[in-house]
This record gives structure tokens, C-alpha cells and sequence, in this order.
């Protein structure tokens, strides 16, 4: 049985998203919005391409770059997954994307190394072959809890927050069904 979110609305409860839904829009996604802490304490968010590899996100990125070095020096991250909706409207209506946040650790894999090497595999056309021998991994683990919004609601419910938002439990490796 899927782990369930219980979301309030007009005073009842019902049923929310599952953990299996939210991993399934993660996968389909391709794009997020790292945020880390540089050595200094300072925070730090770039956009980044992503693959889901099992349950973790893997994401290549150049082995000088903040990302690599503020995210090995600390580990922690948060990742927000726009998720776009509305279809054809959306491109002539300002239709906010759903989105999904949580927080995690990350891992830093240096560029050549066997880690990093089979997790470029997994990344396939995303990244361009002539990166491919110089890049580093940074593999992402989520934990705790999604919080999402927007995602499992239609459009209309989007302007209710209280409808719109849910907090679904990250599952491990092996989803329930």
C-alpha cells in the first residue's frame, strides 16, 4: 500500500498524493533548481538538468564549478522541480508551474572516477559527449518529505493554498505500492 498525504478542504479530509506519484513527475521532469551553502555561509541556487538513477537524481556539472565545490564542501542541498501544467493554455496564460521541493544530501563524484564514470551512462544525451570525460557527478539523495504544490490538483484548486499544497514521505529504494 503507497504511503499517502491527507490534504484538508471545505473541512474534510481526503486522500492526497503518494509517494509513487510524486517520484513518477520527478522522473519525467529534467530540470531543477539546485540550493546549497558556499563555504561561507552564504546561500547559492543555479538551474540544473537531472536524471532520477533509482531513487536519487544525478546531475553532471563541471569539476570548477561552485556547484562541485560548495556541494562537496558541505553535502546538504535543497532541489525544487518545476513541474508545468495547463497544457496548451499555458502558452497563452501565466500558469504557474506545480512544483516539488525537498531537501537531501549530495555526493560529490570526481570527474574520471568509477562512480562518476557509470553515473555519466545513466545520464545518456543529457549531457554532450565532449563533456563526458571531464565532468563530475553530483548525486542527489532526497530525504524527509516532498512538499509539493499544484501537483494532483486541477488548475482551479491552484489558487486555494490549502488545496494545492501537500507534504508526501520520500520513500526508499523500494516503493510500496
Amino acid at each position: 500500500m503507497a504511503i499517502r498525504t491527507i490534504r484538508e478542504q471545505d473541512g474534510e479530509a481526503r486522500p492526497g498524493l503518494t509517494s509513487k506519484q510524486v517520484w513518477q513527475a520527478v522522473t519525467r521532469a529534467s530540470f531543477a533548481v539546485l540550493s546549497h551553502i558556499t563555504p561561507a555561509g552564504e546561500p547559492r541556487s543555479s538551474g540544473v538538468v537531472y536524471k532520477v538513477v533509482g531513487r536519487r537524481l544525478v546531475v553532471a556539472v563541471a569539476p570548477g564549478s561552485w556547484k562541485a565545490q560548495h556541494v562537496a564542501a558541505d553535502g546538504r542541498v535543497a532541489v525544487t522541480v518545476p513541474v508545468r501544467r495547463g497544457g496548451i493554455l499555458s502558452l497563452v496564460a501565466p500558469i504557474p508551474p506545480a512544483t516539488i521541493s525537498f531537501h537531501g544530501t549530495a555526493v560529490v563524484h570526481p570527474a574520471g572516477s568509477p562512480q562518476a564514470r557509470l553515473l555519466l551512462d545513466e545520464l545518456g544525451n543529457r549531457i554532450p559527449a565532449a563533456r563526458r570525460a571531464s565532468a563530475c557527478v553530483i548525486e542527489i539523495i532526497p530525504a524527509g518529505a516532498f512538499r509539493t504544490y499544484g501537483l494532483g490538483v486541477s488548475l482551479r484548486a491552484m489558487l486555494n493554498p490549502a488545496a494545492a499544497r501537500a507534504r508526501v514521505p520520500v520513500t526508499p529504494d523500494q516503493d510500496t505500492h
